[in-house]
């Protein structure tokens, strides 16, 4: 009996993990992106400030990476992990009641003094970039900007 009891917590943590069990659980949404970035933001000593993650996705005409949204890391829990089956690297926070998962088959590792996801906005603007989920699955939207709260304020 205490066996099966250590196989619970196994069991239930690989089924919330983006696992392909074939079950579609409403409080899991999940995208996918090209590209997933983990970026230190150092200040003019090379200290960090704070650290954020990038999804991008490769847009063919112009050739090269657009930003569909960021998010600051507040735990080391949200950082991106390797998964195995299938090959690719998550991104998992909790927004509310729903748990939020982001794969990409690449991800990439910088430490910069200018903010790649402001450098983006010069080349594709914030209000014409593929929301991360889809509208029924956003946070309530911000009334003074319009922008889903999963993009919190960080400067």
């Amino acid at each position: 009996m205490v066996l099966s009891y250590r196989f619970v917590p196994v069991l239930l943590l690989w089924a919330g993990s983006g696992g392909t069990s074939g079950t579609h659980d409403p409080n899991i949404t999940r995208a996918q992106v090209d590209l997933i970035e983990l970026n230190h933001f150092l200040d003019e000593n090379g200290r960090e400030v704070f650290q954020q993650v990038i999804f991008y996705d490769w847009c063919k005409v112009k050739q090269r990476f657009h930003v569909r949204a960021w998010r600051l890391i507040k735990h080391e829990h949200q950082l991106p992990t390797r998964r195995w089956k299938p090959k690719c690297f998550q991104c998992t926070w909790h927004d509310g009641p729903l748990l939020r998962q982001v794969h990409a088959p690449k991800m990439r590792e910088t430490w910069s003094r200018e903010d790649p996801e402001r450098v983006n906005r010069k080349l594709l603007p914030e209000d014409q970039r593929i929301p991360l989920f889809p509208a029924r699955a956003r946070s309530v939207p911000d009334h003074a900007s319009g922008r889903s709260s999963e993009n919190a304020t960080r400067r």
